[in-house]
């Protein structure tokens, strides 16, 4: 239990200014690296200082707060229910002196400042890496960074304030759907793909009982991208029992590579083979009648603050890529001319 002393003590000192406070903005990183990382040690490493410096912290923090944060079992740091009640209010703390730091960095324009966007796995290696090519093109001294996880916690980032937006394929958690603005922002297509020798490879058109006959490659089941996929593809009409898979592999790019060996067929996103469709190593099969698609989706927290770096983003490069339908797309004769308008 958290100790009366604390608040009445410190309602006792407290007068307007920061100095009266119990703990300092670097020990609440130490908290919360030591909570992320599960150990002192490992806390300290990843903050560049000691483990005594990390412990000496800690030890000034208790007593500051005359509570127990951490239960300390042998090599591991647990937290106490003072320490996830501190961590809480630790993580909003932090975010808003970040959010506080960019906005202020912002007053120097763009020339300098950071854009830090999110994607789903997908989207962050194959479509995100062009957009962020033509936004570094017009601001170069904007530092930029991507992270690259699954829908869920790519949308928690944005959620906490990690990062300013992000692009995702799968749907938002539904705990987070109320904090969220999510808006469609392009349509992307599964393609049958196959290898070039392949007796099927050049028919004009496939029945969908053609598909039945093909030997297919796949992502593992504990995929959450094979999840998703084969949902739309029962969604459009097929029978996905009744679909042959020869090989599970691990990464859409195996899958590929495997596909242009002549080991089977795949259903992959048309984001992730278009330079191979265009070099004729692999080629699409249509088949009548099918049509699977996903809806890509642009997720952003109305409450946060919004870099300008990321306004300009916003502004300059998602409409680019945006499907005509999007509420973020741009008018055609103002887009760039060469650039995908799937």
């Amino acid at each position: 239990m958290v100790s009366p002393t604390i608040a009445s003590t410190f309602l006792k000192k407290q007068e307007p200014g920061l100095d009266n406070l119990p703990f300092s903005l670097d020990q609440l990183r130490i908290l919360r690296a030591i909570a992320r990382e599960g150990s002192f040690k490992r806390a300290a490493d990843s903050l560049y200082v000691s483990q005594p410096a990390v412990s000496l912290q800690v030890q000034n923090l208790e007593k500051q707060l005359n509570v127990c944060l951490f239960d300390r079992c042998g090599r591991s740091a647990q937290l106490t229910e003072p320490g996830r009640l501190l961590l809480s209010y630790c993580d909003r703390i932090l975010s808003q002196c970040h959010e506080a730091c960019r906005a202020l960095e912002d007053l120097n324009s763009l020339r300098g400042g950071c854009l830090m966007v999110g994607a789903s796995q997908t989207i962050g290696t194959y479509l995100m890496p062009r957009m962020l090519g033509l936004f570094r093109h017009k601001y170069p001294d904007v530092s930029v960074q991507l992270q690259v996880h699954s829908t869920r916690r790519t949308t928690w980032s944005v959620a906490n304030g990690q990062i300013d937006l992000a692009l995702i394929g799968g749907e938002v958690p539904l705990e987070l759907s109320q904090q969220l603005v999510c808006q469609p922002y392009a349509n992307e297509e599964l393609y049958l793909v196959l290898p070039p020798e392949h007796p099927m490879a050049h028919q004009i058109e496939l029945q969908r009982d053609d598909l039945y006959r093909l030997g297919f490659i796949s992502l593992d089941t504990q995929s959450t991208t094979r999840r998703v996929m084969d949902k739309l593809l029962s969604e459009s009409g097929l029978e996905m029992q009744r679909l042959r898979i020869d090989m599970e592999l691990n990464s859409i790019e195996a899958i590929k590579n495997a596909v242009q060996s002549g080991l089977g067929v795949a259903f992959l996103p048309v984001l992730t083979v278009e330079r191979e469709l265009a070099a004729g190593t692999l080629v699409q099969g249509r088949v009548a009648d099918l049509l699977v698609r996903r809806q890509l989706k642009l997720i952003v927290h109305p409450s946060r603050y919004c870099s300008r770096a990321a306004e300009a983003f916003k502004r300059e490069v998602l409409p680019l890529f945006a499907s005509a339908e999007s509420p973020i797309a741009r008018p055609l004769e103002t887009a760039k001319s060469g650039l995908s308008r799937r």
